[in-house]
């Protein structure tokens, strides 16, 4: 293991204070505590909610497909909600405060919006992650003012973090254990309640099926009980990368699944079933190979005319079986998935022929099929690797 150190040396303005308030540096305790809220808060309304996007290719006779944009986000991806929770599910705790250094066991994308947020109040942060995480994510990171702490084993960050943090006066963020509670799932902006409010106005307003990768497993764990909570007949469907544990996990009921080979796609799929994952939410799941995940993920770029990451990929492929589905069943409707993140960030990896060519990864004949579904409706089996559905009831 190694350590790779950089801090900005800009501070954060809310830390220095503004005109007529004290610095948050000068507070301490429940002072400090209550201004660090505040400030998180204002953050949230100045950024406001994400844009909900209605695909402009029409796939299925009368089924509209949707996708959350979460890349609007100030850090980039769906993680800034998540960040924002933790770091607010720490402070009220009385787990953080003005000198409480931040660890995260990460594979970027969480790091990077955690180091925003740290930044922001004046907090040191580390982020532990895969030594093959992605450059950009790294800079990303360095930028917000974050350090990085490398482990050769993916597997290995989450022991590194809790040792970590231990060591270094620290308070380690969990986002694997905490994600599918620091999130108020009943309502209060979360982005279940976001989405059905936003499809509130549209032909087919309660979506049929709304489809989320799992990263903590903890969107879809807000997603699946808010629908329970509501009573929406709404469906929810987990896409599930091709390395990744979450869906044999759940097939099998087996919370000790695990799989050998770390995901090649960022931010989703975990070769462990994390704690954060709620089973008993999930309707359907389905297994989507890399090739069709990355193959998507170019697609819908050029269906959207701007670059989107791996993990939309998979979310793609999962609201095409959902489409599929429907339209086999004679069903019309809608179907919801979100942009995860910017493409941009993966101009090294999913949008460089030579990275796809080294990884073994053929895109091209998936490419061809994902074409062909959109121009014809007709979604081929051999897009996926498996499926299953939910037989018993939901226990949330």
């Amino acid at each position: 293991m190694s350590a790779a150190h950089h801090r900005s040396d800009a501070r954060s303005p809310a830390a220095a204070g503004r005109a007529g308030r004290p610095a948050l540096s000068a507070l301490s305790g429940k002072a400090w505590a209550r201004e660090a809220v505040r400030l998180i808060e204002a953050e949230g309304r100045r950024t406001a909610d994400t844009h909900l996007i209605a695909l402009p290719a029409p796939i299925f006779p009368g089924i509209d497909i949707y996708m959350k944009d979460e890349s609007v986000h100030p850090t980039g991806s769906l993680k800034h909600r998540l960040a924002r929770s933790l770091i607010l599910y720490g402070i009220c705790s009385g787990a953080i405060g003005k000198d409480t250094v931040l660890v995260e066991a990460s594979s970027g994308s969480t790091a990077v919006s955690e180091a925003y947020y740290a930044r922001l109040l004046g907090l040191s942060f580390y982020a532990v992650l895969p030594r093959n995480t992605s450059r950009s994510k790294i800079e990303a990171i360095l930028q917000h003012g974050g350090r990085c702490h490398f482990v050769d084993e993916p597997s290995a960050i989450y022991e590194e973090a809790g040792r970590f943090a231990a060591e270094n006066n620290g308070y380690y963020l969990d986002q694997f254990t905490y994600a599918e509670r620091v999130t108020d799932w009943r309502g209060n902006n979360n982005i279940a309640e976001s989405i059905f409010e936003q499809m509130s106005l549209e032909h087919h307003r309660e979506p049929r099926w709304i489809v989320m990768a799992p990263g903590t497993g903890g969107t879809s764990a807000t997603i699946g009980r808010y629908i329970v909570y509501r009573g929406f007949a709404t469906r929810l469907c987990v896409a599930d990368p091709e390395h990744s544990a979450f869906f044999a996990g759940w097939r099998d009921a087996d919370a000790g699944a695990a799989c050998p080979r770390a995901s090649r796609i960022e931010g989703v799929g975990r070769p462990r079933v994390e704690r954060s994952f709620i089973p008993g939410v999930v309707d359907a799941m389905v297994k989507v190979p890399d090739a069709a995940s990355v193959a998507a993920c170019r697609v819908l770029s050029r269906l959207l005319c701007r670059r989107v990451g791996g993990s939309t990929g998979t979310n793609f492929v999962g609201a095409l079986w959902a489409g599929a589905r429907m339209r086999a069943a004679g069903e019309e409707g809608s179907v919801v998935t979100l942009i995860c993140d910017s493409g941009d960030r993966y101009a090294d990896t999913y949008f460089n022929d030579a990275w796809l060519a080294a990884q073994g990864i053929d895109i091209a004949p998936h490419a061809a099929m994902i074409e062909r579904a959109l121009e014809t409706g007709e979604v081929p089996a051999k897009l996926f690797l498996d499926e299953g559905f939910r037989t018993q009831p939901h226990t949330a």
